[in-house]
């Protein structure tokens, strides 16, 4: 199946159906239907084809959330176009190695943003493609394209090193649309508020795409503000709501009353991209009186596990695999694991990218068997529920003894003031590594106190050698902890 068959019901089948709003940055608002999509879309592809783009040819795009984004990956389907976001927080060091990667034919950028990206790539600045569009006509020019055709190549965080582009397929992408539009009940009756940046999968690839799949109504935003969006989810009354863990905690902030009433119209909540703490899970239903979902994907395979619509939505686990994706947890030998151990997730689907571009050492030693192995430890319960323990690489070995953070960074986060942990091994002449605790604490955090608990709730060899403050742990635009930045410990 290609995405425009997917898309096509409601871009023709629902052409005088309001599709979209969006909040502008001068505080206007721009308001289409699914017929108007399809006929923007439509003369950007003339656009871009007259500047000689065909199939399998690269263009990326660098920009915050704007309709224009909309318009340049449907013209891309209709081109056979293999599409490449780049993180609008991206710069000079990151920005040249995914454009020395995949190497497109221009990117497309506004004005403020064009500045940013180095020298010699040819820029498109969006505005000047849009007033050109706007001349041509609006009749569909279409290049067949089948499940395997590469669509879009998305470059891993980098989180531990240089990123990788993960080749992403049509048929990738419309799996896993067709998945959680049917897992989480999704109609063209539901409205969905989506603050995420389309440049991520989680906004583009279950955002954008189930919005197209289904039909329903979206108000899209520049970014999350947290100052906005109480009266956002209050004028719009949404019904559904992506987020990472950050806007959740945020979302807290707002006073009993108002998160009440705005739980009373949300009928779900999806979080992801980023370990959800059990106590925001706890915290947001009892304010929201809605149980939020969460659930596990990747840039390379999309979504592959979640906590179900109808049933049990366990706190700290990530609930289990959705119906066209197969997990199995392994150990370090590559050998199955019993109940309860954690060991890595290999998985297996219509989901999975077909490989890194231009990288057969990295795509070789993460294939086997046609399994992907995912990097991620996770254990599985005796009823299926699986609950993710960190990255592969996060692995901490003190003593001898086998150590994952998430274990520990959930503790902290339950201790009074404690707003952000990321615990990382530190090298240690005696046990091999040790184990140091970043934090982002208010004034009543008590050190001694969290000592305490934790001796009381851990094994000793799990115990924090330091606890170190910091303003701001530094993450990812998905919130994403990334470990590999923070500062290095030396013991006094």
């Amino acid at each position: 199946m290609s995405l425009l068959q997917l898309f096509d019901p409601s871009l023709l089948g629902r052409a005088d159906t309001p599709a979209l709003e969006f909040d502008r940055a001068d505080v206007s608002r721009y308001a289409c239907t699914f017929g108007e999509l399809e006929a923007r879309s439509n003369r950007l592809a003339h656009v871009l084809r007259a500047r000689g783009l065909g199939r399998g040819d690269r263009l990326a795009f660098f920009l915050g959330n704007r309709v224009e984004i909309i318009d340049l990956w449907l013209a891309g389907v209709k081109l056979g176009l293999i599409l490449v976001p780049i993180n609008v927080l991206y710069r000079e060091r990151e920005l040249r190695h995914i454009l020395t990667d995949s190497a497109p034919a221009a990117v497309v950028s506004a004005r403020e943003l064009a500045a940013f990206i180095p020298a010699g790539v040819p820029i498109w600045d969006v505005d000047q493609l849009s007033a050109d569009a706007a001349a041509q006509l609006a009749d569909r020019f279409v290049t067949a394209c089948v499940a395997d055709t590469p669509v879009s190549l998305v470059y891993t965080s980098g989180t531990t090193g240089a990123s990788k582009g993960a080749v992403l397929t049509h048929g990738n992408f419309a799996a896993n649309a067709i998945a959680i539009v049917n897992a989480w009940r999704i109609t063209s009756a539901d409205r969905f508020l989506c603050t995420l940046p389309l440049f991520h999968v989680h906004g583009l690839g279950n955002g954008v795409h189930a919005w197209l799949a289904s039909g329903c109504h979206m108000r899209l935003t520049e970014r999350f503000e947290h100052a906005k969006a109480a009266a956002w989810f209050e004028d719009y009354r949404p019904t559904l709501f992506f987020g990472v863990p950050a806007m959740f905690v945020r979302l807290l902030d707002l006073p009993p009353e108002r998160a009440q009433a705005i739980g009373r119209v949300l009928r779900l909540a999806v979080s992801g991209s980023a370990p959800l703490p059990p106590e925001v899970h706890e915290k947001f239903r009892e304010r929201y009186g809605s149980v939020i979902l969460e659930r596990y994907g990747m840039t390379e395979t999309l979504m592959n596990v979640a906590n179900p619509y109808d049933g049990e939505r366990r706190p700290g686990t990530v609930g289990l695999p959705l119906p066209h994706v197969q997990v199995k947890i392994l150990d370090e030998a590559g050998g199955p694991v019993s109940d309860g151990t954690p060991g890595e997730l290999w998985v297996r689907g219509a989901n999975v990218c077909a490989g890194y571009w231009r990288r057969p050492d990295a795509t070789a030693a993460a294939w086997r068997d046609g399994w992907f192995r995912t990097g991620d430890i996770g254990s599985r319960a005796p009823d299926g529920y699986i609950r993710l323990h960190g990255r592969r690489s996060d692995l901490v070995i003190s003593g001898g003894f086998n150590i994952y953070p998430r274990e520990i960074e959930e503790l902290i986060l339950e201790q009074p003031g404690v707003r952000e942990a990321a615990v990382v091994g530190a090298p240690d002449p005696v046990r091999g590594e040790v184990l140091i605790a970043f934090l982002v604490a208010g004034a009543e955090f008590d050190e001694g106190a969290l000592r305490a608990r934790l001796a009381t709730q851990l094994a000793s060899f799990k115990l924090p050698r330091a606890f170190i403050r910091l303003d701001a742990i530094p993450r990812t635009a998905l919130g994403k902890i990334q470990k590999h930045l923070l500062p290095a410990w030396k013991p006094s």
